[in-house]
């Protein structure tokens, strides 16, 4: 237990000389950034920590989580949805049905030719259905003033309600994404996760009507009680706050803001132990370990192995998306381009390592500490390189250290991964 607390503290003092040394603006972005990554990798340690689940497709259910905020949250385009949303959402409901109706002659129809035939025919024809309804609604609801809409838009609701839709979102998409790849052996399933992440960025890229695109949904709304920062340097009773303690109203109202989101953050990650260290310690908890120990056995005792799975894998991913909507949120812009594999998913999975998977305090950990680490190095490396390479002669190869310090994030990241690795393979605080 003291072991633990120090390694919080040592975290906890990081963050403090962030704000002595550089800024206490920048020190509370990283603990908001850092906090965030730590929900979606609570998400991540349930579904590897409790059972042995190895998906790779983080990225695609923050994606999803982020999309749940526009269609909830974003203003509501009723010319665009007049001139196709209806249409569009039929001809998803028809290629839907057409995929049903293939599943259930599959299942109904004998082996054999017959059932061959009558599939590819009901897929066929569902396709050029779905297309022939779909496409023209698409492109008529694109056509509506694309320069600052183009899409479908949200329902103007307050953001905190598009939280639970983002993860509920991204629960429906592992569900139905658990029905096909979670019968695949551990490594086939990390690529199939993978892939499937890409594929959902990919949609929301290229589907203008949807999310607007590549050009961005922008002005979302703030989740409550957060303000904008122009309205609190526009508010008489701040600026009097601030003039009787003599501080200035852009830096104060900027400081204000990034506390109340921490606040709503940590209120979140608080709940979401609580629950998880409930299920862990739980029969539940117990039965996910040991099907993650041993599957032969667990299925020898009865337990439905492949139910269990696709539980824990829903419940792992509506976290994820749920961290996903307060990342959006915080942004108050979806930028699609900005999902990369890097950002969205092997630095939630170094935080799981990193700070010990099956032990939730140790992905808090690790979420914490590789959370500053990832975006310290941004302003430490330059300045530790120039030291570094002070005592060099100008030339061609002190110029390419200095300027290789950008690159020194990965490097970081990868030292740190394998020195933990190294000496401590089972996370900073282990699972016990």
């Amino acid at each position: 237990m003291n072991r633990n607390l120090m390694l919080f503290g040592g975290v906890a003092v990081l963050y403090l000389l962030t704000g002595l040394f550089e800024s206490w603006s920048l020190a509370l972005n990283l603990l908001n950034f850092a906090l965030l990554a730590t929900i979606a990798a609570l998400g991540v340690n349930m579904q590897w920590g409790y059972a042995g689940l190895f998906s790779t497709g983080v990225m695609g259910f923050t994606a999803l989580g982020g999309l749940a905020v526009v269609l909830v949250s974003a203003r509501p385009n009723p010319e665009n949805w007049a001139a196709g949303g209806p249409g569009i959402f039929l001809g998803l409901a028809l290629g839907a049905l057409s995929v049903a109706a293939a599943i259930l002659a599959w299942r109904k129809l004998p082996r054999g030719r017959t059932r061959a035939v009558g599939v590819t025919a009901i897929l066929i024809g569902g396709f050029f259905l779905f297309r022939a309804v779909y496409d023209p609604n698409v492109v008529a609801t694109e056509a509506v003033n694309p320069e600052n809409a183009g899409n479908i838009g949200g329902l103007g609701l307050p953001s905190l309600v598009a939280w639970p839709v983002g993860g509920l979102l991204a629960a429906a998409v592992a569900w139905a994404i658990g029905k096909i790849a979670l019968g695949l052996r551990s490594d086939y399933l990390a690529i199939a996760t993978l892939g499937i992440a890409e594929i959902i960025v990919a949609v929301i890229k290229n589907e203008d009507w949807l999310a607007r695109g590549v050009k961005n949904t922008t002005q979302l709304p703030r989740p409550w009680p957060v303000p904008l920062e122009v309205d609190l340097q526009k508010d008489p009773g701040f600026l009097d706050f601030v003039a009787g303690w003599g501080l200035d109203p852009i830096t104060t109202s900027t400081i204000l803001v990034k506390l109340l989101y921490m606040g709503l953050f940590c209120i979140v990650l608080a709940v979401i132990i609580w629950a998880f260290e409930r299920a862990l310690k739980s029969p539940w908890g117990r039965m996910m370990r040991a099907i993650r120990d041993n599957e032969v056995s667990a299925a020898a005792m009865g337990k439905d192995v492949t139910r269990r799975h696709l539980q824990v894998f829903i419940l792992g991913s509506a976290v994820i998306g749920f961290a996903g909507a307060m990342a959006t949120s915080v942004e108050g812009a979806l930028t699609p381009g900005a999902y990369q594999p890097l950002r969205f998913t092997f630095l939630v999975w170094v935080m799981v390592i990193v700070g010990g998977s099956g032990n939730n305090w140790g992905t808090v950990l690790g979420g914490l500490f590789i959370g500053w680490l990832y975006f310290a190095v941004e302003f430490l490396g330059p300045d530790a390189m120039k030291l570094i390479t002070s005592g060099m002669p100008e030339g061609v190869l002190k110029a390419h250290l200095v300027g290789s310090a950008e690159h020194m994030r990965l490097l970081t990241l990868g030292v740190i991964l394998l020195l933990v690795l190294r000496f401590s393979p089972r996370g900073l605080i282990p699972e016990k």
